[in-house]
């Protein structure tokens, strides 16, 4: 008789919000900061990908890709659909996105998928922001994008779905999802997200 053994988890109950940008915006983008440049990553490796991964999500329940094993980490990295961006202020890390690109072969043909955005902590409330997710958009839509999508959570920073909405994308849907965040990851989850 097998034993089925199952990973003690936290229930996380946040609500996902889809959304998605048809058309490029107009206007000239904003500026970032003085002294910050972004730049992708031509090899992204697994453990400076944990680093960005785990400092900009600490405090908003980023768990899937924590929960990952390095080899699963290093194909999505390895994937050419799927491309890392890195802010830099003043030389350091201080930001990322990661771009996923959906094959011509599927029926969201030419779409592009902001799967990842945020700020290392020291960044949040510089100024950054606005410029840095207009910089990602212009990125995904000069690299012949379609239809650009991303989605929010409750768990993410309460400006991240004001952000996106500032910024030109709409709002398809919103959803309830319970999450089994593995208590091995010790995330701190804040009460009221607990389900």
């Amino acid at each position: 008789m097998a034993l089925s053994l199952v990973e003690p988890a936290l229930r996380v109950a946040v609500d996902v919000t889809f959304l998605r940008m048809a058309a490029p915006p107009e206007g000239p983008a904003p500026a970032l900061p003085e002294g910050s440049r972004v730049e992708r990553v031509a090899r992204c490796s697994v453990p400076f990908y944990r680093y960005l991964y785990n400092t900009v999500g600490q405090d908003y329940v980023w768990w899937l890709r924590r929960a990952a094993g390095d080899a699963e980490i290093a194909a999505i990295l390895g994937d050419p659909a799927v491309s890392i961006h890195v802010l830099y202020q003043g030389g350091a890390p201080a930001g990322f996105f990661e771009l996923e690109r959906r094959p011509a072969t599927t029926a969201q043909a030419g779409t592009v998928n902001i799967a990842y955005f945020g700020l290392l902590p020291h960044a949040v409330g510089t100024g950054a922001g606005r410029a840095f997710l207009r910089h990602a958009i212009d990125m995904a839509w000069a690299e012949g994008c379609a239809l650009l999508t991303v989605n929010t959570c409750t768990a993410d920073h309460p400006r991240a779905l004001p952000n996106y909405l500032a910024a030109g994308f709409t709002r398809l849907r919103t959803v309830r999802e319970i999450w089994p965040v593995p208590v091995r990851l010790g995330l701190a989850v804040p009460s009221h997200l607990l389900a």
